[in-house]
């Protein structure tokens, strides 16, 4: 690739999911098992067809829970098979309290968007016949 030509970081997925922590009020477990469910929807086949490079892919992953500083942004980031990801955390979710208040189920979500950077002078739209 020469250095004019036009490279950009496209979002070539977006995935979410949702998980929870039953009984343990465990962000970090609800979160990854959003994560889980979110990357089981999806099969990246474009990497292996067109002989692209799944370690230059940057994977940006949101996650929502009701106390987003009790969340292991790391143990998350350690869930994603390919790409170099970052965790974001944000208030969201839900916590539905036990009947007797002792502890809550814990509802994560998230939102998976994996960026590839494309040379765009390697692609062209035509139109349909």
């Amino acid at each position: 690739m020469t250095q004019d030509t036009p490279t950009t970081d496209s979002r070539i997925i977006l995935e979410t999911g949702i998980g929870t922590d039953l009984y343990g009020k465990d962000y970090t477990k609800a979160a990854i098992r959003a994560v889980n469910d979110a990357i089981r929807h999806s099969s990246l086949t474009l990497f292996s067809e067109l002989g692209l490079d799944h370690q230059d892919m940057t994977v940006a992953v949101t996650i929502g829970v009701q106390e987003p500083d009790q969340l292991d942004r790391d143990r998350v980031a350690a869930e994603l098979p390919r790409g170099k990801a970052t965790v974001k955390v944000v208030k969201g979710g839900q916590n539905i309290p036990s009947p007797d208040g002792s502890t809550a189920s814990v509802i994560a979500t998230a939102a998976i968007e994996a960026y590839y950077p494309i040379n765009t002078a390697d692609w062209k739209l035509s139109k349909a016949d």
